[in-house]
């Protein structure tokens, strides 16, 4: 017997986005973004699949079949900063930032010949156009636990943020475990104009400070963990013109890839939480995104 089923058909899932084949063990490709954001800070050069370096063309396509059409490759070291440089100009979706992380930085000694040499490098490769950020740099007093190490990153901070208001460059902070001091150094120095915490990992009420002195604040993959709820309470008092998202990558895969590697490709996941707690529609917050990237760097 014949048992025909009629009726309406079934509402068709959302179409998988198709890109470039993956390494194997990377996620899944997400579903698109319904317009275009950026990817506002990554290392493009320290990721790896096993060991092999992840070929940051295949990243690119795979990141732009879902709608995360550009990115800010960072250096955090003089190799990483020259590595940056040559990636910027093979690559039209990508701007740069250059600069001695913390940790780096707290490898010399305050006001040594040889901390002022490297910085004097770093401002050379900072005054190519495509360099549009002087980032990271802050402090880490996770990682620097030394009086000694800790007067030298102060010092590169410091130098970081003169270096952004004498070029007219984007500041990213790097802040670990060290709030206080970070926000010190700001109010000693003077913020630059566009000043950018990178991977917020404040609260609410250090939210609201930077939300009131108009620096932006840059979220990662880990607003989507299931214990974030500080980070997710600080995000809640941030308006769109002054929010960015990021992936940090390769660290801070967000859920539901936690544990493996990051990329410029997964920043839906992260923008879809965004939208959640901000209780906003989809499209507003990636245009709401893609208005503060246009206001921070200027055009690709």
């Amino acid at each position: 017997m014949n048992h025909s089923v009629t009726g309406p058909p079934l509402p068709a899932g959302p179409s998988l986005p198709v890109g470039p084949p993956l390494p194997a063990g990377l996620p899944p490709l997400p579903e698109p973004l319904p317009s275009p954001v950026a990817d506002g800070h990554a290392h493009f050069d320290l990721a790896r699949s096993g060991e092999d370096p992840l070929d940051v063309e295949t990243v690119l396509k795979a990141a732009a079949a879902v709608n995360v059409t550009r990115a800010v490759q960072i250096g955090c070291d003089l190799d990483s900063a020259r590595r940056t440089l040559d990636a910027v100009q093979r690559y039209p979706a990508l701007l740069g930032g250059v600069a001695l992380h913390p940790t780096q930085a707290s490898r010399f000694s305050a006001g040594s010949p040889a901390l002022h040499a490297a910085f004097a490098e770093l401002e050379e490769l900072a005054s190519h156009p495509r360099i549009r950020v002087i980032g990271e740099t802050g402090l880490d007093h996770h990682w620097v636990t030394d009086p000694a190490g800790r007067a030298a990153a102060e010092e590169s901070f410091r130098l970081h943020i003169e270096l952004a208001k004498r070029t007219d460059r984007v500041l990213q902070i790097h802040d670990r475990d060290a709030h206080e001091d970070v926000l010190r150094v700001l109010k000693d120095q003077g913020a630059p104009a566009r000043t950018v915490f990178h991977c917020f990992s404040g609260d609410a009420e250090m939210a609201r400070t930077c939300v009131d002195n108009g620096w932006y604040l840059s979220f990662a993959g880990n607003i989507t963990f299931k214990n974030a709820h500080s980070l997710r309470a600080a995000l809640a008092e941030v308006p769109l013109r002054l929010l960015s998202v990021e992936t940090d990558a390769p660290y801070l895969t967000p859920t539901p890839h936690r544990g493996k590697v990051n990329a410029s490709y997964l920043v839906p996941h992260t923008v879809r939480t965004m939208a959640q707690v901000l209780g906003l529609d989809l499209e507003a917050v990636c245009a709401g995104l893609d208005a503060t990237f246009e206001d921070l760097y200027g055009p690709w």
